[in-house]
């Protein structure tokens, strides 16, 4: 099945949904903000659609750990969060707002199946001897994603309006569609599983995630990190209003924050060995608080080089905690555990994305300075939680290519 399924059929599927999600919440934003004028609803639509995925994501997580063909499940949860956002669309002034909010709610619900769900699947695509390599690849389709996505949701805007660029978002992640579908099966697998197994490895998934230390702390760091980046976002459009001279422009701050993000995977993929993926969580944490707090300036050159610095912390910490997560996974939770994983990331971003909304009515400086003080929190949290055992696994590891577990015969894991 291998043979026949390539990498790079994965890869051009994962950019492709990856780039269609990652359009969305600007391209959402964008049309709430042209429709109504207001930050705030701007802000609360793009929250809606992301604050749900911590009730999603674990859920979906377990159904794709018990499904024997992951794939058309992953395809249909992509299928109806393309729909979700036409719905969305269709709705912006002309359904009271609670109602347009309310659907986005219930697409969010869904969004884990474009970052976690998909990544869960890598094992079963590549060949223990190629893995590494197609951890790494996989890693970076994320900050690709991150650049074409804001770029054009904001570049689209520019040209043809808020309206079109969600829809060219939903496009992107049907184009993912047939990649999906043909992700290899799983052997052994039965599907329908009992509603009672179905809790059960629900609560087992959650229970890894809150018992190893290494797991948990890099979670609740990246989490955090994940609130003060939510919070830039939803600053973005008054930020491109204010500094740059359109809304629109705002959204192509983000595509420079993939730009020093993909850089600096780049090279970290090129020397894995310099940092180990737990000093990386906590480290790439206060590099985001010193980016946003250079935000605050409200300056031109100074915002492109907080976001260019921005990206520095962001990009490496995300190929960490996958990194992280893979090696303390077990087989039958991997799932989940990358789903549930992203869905609480997701809930942090959405409740920054809330928060910043009403803030930039008092002060957008403020509201930035706000966000460095909670990457600032994020890098504190980390030593909140206990350290591993001296003889964990975890505390072996010294690159982020690392094996999962301690043997010298595990499989590298990265993505």
């Amino acid at each position: 099945m291998r043979t026949r399924y390539s990498l790079s059929i994965y890869l051009t599927g994962a950019v492709a949904a990856r780039a269609g999600d990652e359009m969305s919440g600007p391209a959402l934003m964008l049309a709430g903000f042209a429709l109504s004028g207001s930050m705030t609803e701007a802000s609360s639509l793009l929250a809606s659609i992301t604050i749900s995925a911590a009730i999603g994501g674990p859920m979906l997580g377990t159904l794709l750990d018990r499904a024997g063909c992951p794939g058309r499940l992953l395809a249909a949860a992509m299928v109806m969060y393309a729909v979700g956002l036409m719905v969305i669309l269709t709705g912006l002034g002309r359904l009271p707002l609670q109602v347009t909010l309310a659907v986005a709610v219930l697409t969010g619900l869904l969004g884990p199946a474009l970052s976690g769900g998909w990544t869960a699947q890598l094992p079963g695509v590549a060949s223990d001897d190629s893995l590494p390599r197609a951890n790494v690849l996989d890693a970076m389709t994320f900050s690709v994603a991150s650049l074409a996505g804001p770029a054009l949701a904001g570049t689209v805007a520019q040209a043809m309006g808020a309206r079109t660029s969600v829809i060219v978002s939903a496009m992107l992640i049907v184009l993912a569609l047939p990649a999906a579908w043909l992700l290899p099966r799983r052997p052994g697998r039965v599907p329908g599983p009992r509603p009672t197994l179905l809790i059960s490895d629900l609560a087992a998934g959650l229970r890894v995630i809150a018992a190893k230390p290494s797991l948990a702390r890099a979670t609740l760091t990246s989490v955090i990190s994940c609130t003060a980046q939510g919070m830039l976002t939803a600053c973005v459009p008054l930020l491109g209003a204010r500094v740059l001279g359109g809304p629109g422009r705002g959204a192509l701050l983000l595509s420079g924050v993939a730009i020093s993000a993909l850089m600096a995977n780049a090279v970290l993929a090129r020397f894995p060995r310099v940092i180990t993926p737990d000093t990386i969580i906590w480290a790439s944490a206060l590099v985001q608080a010193a980016a946003l707090a250079l935000a605050a300036s409200g300056r031109p050159v100074a915002l492109i080089a907080a976001v260019l610095i921005a990206g520095l912390g962001e990009g490496p910490q995300l190929a960490a905690l996958f990194a992280i997560r893979h090696r303390e996974s077990p087989e039958h939770l991997r799932g989940q555990i990358f789903t549930t994983g992203a869905s609480v990331k997701l809930s942090g971003f959405a409740l920054g994305a809330a928060v910043a909304g009403p803030a930039m009515t008092w002060s957008l400086p403020g509201t930035l300075a706000t966000a460095s003080c909670m990457a600032l929190l994020g890098a504190l949290a980390f030593f909140a939680v206990p350290s591993p055992a001296p003889g964990d696994a975890a505390g072996d590891c010294e690159d982020l290519l690392c094996p999962e577990g301690s043997q010298a015969g595990g499989r590298d894991r990265f993505s």
